[in-house]
């Protein structure tokens, strides 16, 4: 069984215009009662409004003719939601108490081990590890920020990004600070990183990092080990001299979907033996390895070398859960640990995993191919969701592909398309048309 999706869960990437971003803050003569600091906040949802026109036409001209690259979900080849097939009977046999109690605020215990051990698997890093519930991945980027920086601190965070993250640092009146993620020959930009890393250092005490490298959220860029050593290696120097810290959070939403299990995971294995003034967070969800986005469930988990560390980062963190959403998601929870505790289940979820990789691996290189043959230049992809095209104008791009019946996202410096949602069918061709986009639009690459 599959799910007819009907409408986005996805936050917006940064828009091409700077004086009309989505999740910014708007000048504005209109009277208000609202307190200063949130005075003037809009979330008005581009890729939202660019879904719901996509699904609009393909009620009217039917699904076949229109081509929605926009949807940060796993679609089938016929365009329907993928859900699990042992997600789907987890759930189908959960008992009313596991769907409606009450979860602990830090998360049932056995949920907690069963997102560290499938976070991790066999590269578990050395050290004291622990974990609270969250939200999602966004819950653990929310209770970090909120935690480890103080208001008015710089948050580091990749040029290429999920455009949540530039609202979640200015909700919690944090400034965003970007480097750039990748060389021109497209490799992790160390010496950016270092840059950027000790600029902020120099201003502040401490610094927080947010690092989506493992199937990266616009680009499909995953770090290699050595990339992701270099990184803790920058932190390692930048606060060598005990009086500062550094708090790194390693995004992995897309890690199922990044490459063979256990091959992909071995970066985590870096994050072992660190001095105790650095702080790994680890923001683990539920939304696209367990197919459960609208659930809205994931873990922070945190590694340090030190137990005090690790005993403060569960301390505070669930006080800061209490005093915002009290209690996770319990059905979600209980699903997990069903699946969990049998490893015939776990087979069937490797699997299936492992399926949907492929056929997203498939998706992305037809595009790849018919886009080197169009001249269309593109972010070093590997694997993920998305696929990105630098490119200049990208919201009038844009407007000219939905003429053609293709919904794609523009971003600040270009145009994600959503690989995991396209079919192969549909994925043919497509290059040429952005081609033919570009080119109509006067863009240049």
């Amino acid at each position: 069984m599959v799910i007819r999706i009907c409408e986005r869960h996805e936050k917006s990437e940064q828009l091409e215009k700077p004086e009309n971003p989505v999740f910014q803050r708007r000048n504005s003569n209109m009277y208000s009662v609202a307190a200063p600091h949130a005075k003037g906040k809009s979330a008005e949802d581009n890729i939202f409004a660019a879904n719901n026109r996509a699904i609009a036409l393909a009620e009217k001209i039917g699904v076949e003719n229109v081509v929605n690259a926009t949807v940060g979900s796993i679609l089938d080849e016929d365009g329907s939601l993928v859900v699990l097939d042992v997600v789907k009977e987890a759930l189908n046999h959960l008992s009313p108490k596991e769907f409606c109690a009450y979860a602990p605020i830090q998360g049932y215990r056995a949920f907690l081990d069963d997102c560290i051990d499938q976070c991790f698997g066999e590269s578990r890093p050395d050290g004291y590890i622990d974990a609270c519930s969250t939200p999602g991945g966004t819950g653990v980027l929310h209770h970090v920020v909120h935690n480890y920086s103080e208001v008015g601190d710089e948050v580091l965070i990749t040029d290429w990004h999920w455009g949540a993250y530039d609202s979640l640092i200015d909700d919690n009146n944090r400034k965003v600070r970007t480097f750039s993620f990748l060389t021109k020959e497209g490799h992790f930009n160390k010496e950016a990183f270092a840059e950027a890393v000790n600029d902020v250092l120099s201003k502040q005490d401490q610094v927080v990092i947010i690092l989506n490298g493992i199937a990266n959220n616009p680009t499909g860029y995953c770090m290699s080990v050595a990339e992701w050593q270099s990184a803790v290696d920058v932190l390692k120097d930048a606060v060598k001299d005990g009086d500062k810290k550094a708090i790194l959070i390693p995004d992995v939403a897309y890690l199922d979907y990044s490459g063979e299990k256990q091959e992909c995971r071995k970066f985590f294995k870096v994050f072992g033996g660190l001095p105790k003034n650095i702080l790994v967070v680890c923001a683990y969800t539920l939304s696209k390895g367990f197919t459960m986005y609208g659930q809205r469930m994931g873990a922070m988990i945190g590694i340090s070398s030190d137990k005090d560390v690790i005993k403060e980062f569960v301390d505070i963190n669930q006080y800061t859960s209490r005093a915002t959403w009290s209690n996770c998601n319990s059905a979600a929870q209980n699903a997990m640990i069903h699946i969990c505790q049998d490893p015939a289940k776990i087979e069937k979820l490797d699997a299936e995993r492992a399926k949907y990789f492929q056929l997203i691996q498939d998706r992305a290189a037809i595009f790849m191919k018919e886009a080197k043959e169009e001249g269309v230049k593109f972010v070093p992809y590997i694997s993920g969701f998305f696929i990105t095209i630098p490119v200049t104008h990208s919201q009038e791009v844009c407007d000219y592909l939905e003429k053609e019946n293709v919904f794609m996202v523009p971003l600040k410096k270009g145009i994600r398309l959503a690989v995991c949602s396209v079919s192969k069918k549909k994925m043919v061709g497509l290059a040429h048309k952005l081609a033919v986009a570009i080119k109509a639009a006067g863009a240049e690459q």
